[in-house]
């Protein structure tokens, strides 16, 4: 069976949309599904149920996604242990980063290890933090960065900065006076949430419930899956919003936006996680130590 073609399966199976697998392997449709029907005549049997409303696996395609995984894990290992033995630093490298580090931290991180590794192919893949786990948990990512400790089994979490979070609202919002801003204090004020899921968001309910208020008990007017989505609606004077203070920084040297530090003050932990027991190829641990050094740095 041809790498490629298996390839080709594993992204549909993981996807279960031939759109997406197609998006995400640079392909056209049309050649996916061809693929995949090469593929279902070459064992006589089907591995996806076609239906209205998507596709799922067959038992046969269950049988050969195990297999898959395993395959596929091993032509990567061998590719990249074949690249070490020459002394070159080279292949591709998947990495996922939840939002608020992936827009406003790693890509200074991906620009410098570029340069210095320019035979290396690294990719982006931006989701909320508990998705970015759950792609490393898959193989789908050989690491990930995240505002919240892994919690799947079989991962590792690895901290690799300190990061503060702050309330942030319009000039002319009535907070925008406040030296500082307790958290039953802001139970007064309309709140612009970050979504279920978010690693922003997990920390700020914690942080409330910490402090005996309730989450629930917050004026959230609204829930938004992005940084930039926040920052836009705060801007209007609609209420304030909880960021990291690395999000906002062109936004306060603007004026556009006002910063006002918790009391007591919110820092969390940004963690890399990657596979406890899978191979680690040089390439990964290289940039796994790499990306915590530059955080680290970003952040004192």
């Amino acid at each position: 069976m041809a790498v490629r073609r298996l390839q080709v399966f594993h992204a549909v199976a993981k996807h279960l949309s031939f759109t997406r697998a197609a998006d995400a392997l640079f392909m056209t449709q049309p050649a996916v599904t061809f693929q995949i029907r090469q593929l279902e005549e070459q064992y006589g049997t089907r591995l996806f149920e076609r239906r209205h409303a998507g596709i799922s696996l067959t038992p046969a395609g269950e049988l050969v996604l195990s297999f898959a995984d395993r395959i596929l894990a091993l032509s990567d290992e061998l590719d990249t242990r074949l690249s070490e033995m020459t002394g070159e630093m080279r292949g591709a490298l998947l990495v996922g980063a939840s939002t608020t580090i992936a827009e406003f931290m790693l890509p200074r991180v991906l620009g410098e290890f570029n340069a210095a590794y320019p035979q290396v192919r690294a990719r982006l893949i931006v989701a909320n933090s508990e998705s970015i786990e759950s792609q490393v948990a898959e193989h789908s990512l050989d690491v990930g960065l995240i505002e919240v400790p892994g919690k799947l089994a079989g991962l590792t979490s690895q901290v690799c900065c300190e990061d503060e979070l702050i309330v942030i609202c319009a000039p002319d919002y009535p907070l925008a006076g406040m030296k500082s801003v307790t958290p039953k204090a802001l139970a007064d004020y309309e709140f612009i949430s970050r979504e279920p899921g978010s690693g922003t968001r997990e920390i700020t309910d914690a942080y409330f419930r910490s402090h005996k208020v309730p989450p629930e008990s917050l004026k959230t007017q609204m829930e938004l899956g992005s940084p930039e989505a926040l920052k836009g609606v705060v801007s209007t004077g609609l209420g304030f919003a909880i960021v990291s203070r690395a999000v906002v920084a062109k936004e306060l040297q603007l004026g556009e936006l006002v910063a006002i530090p918790l009391r007591p003050a919110l820092k969390r932990s940004l963690y890399l996680v990657f596979q406890k027991d899978r191979f680690q190829s040089r390439l990964t641990a290289t940039f796994i130590e790499f990306a915590r050094t530059k955080l680290k740095e970003m952040a004192s």
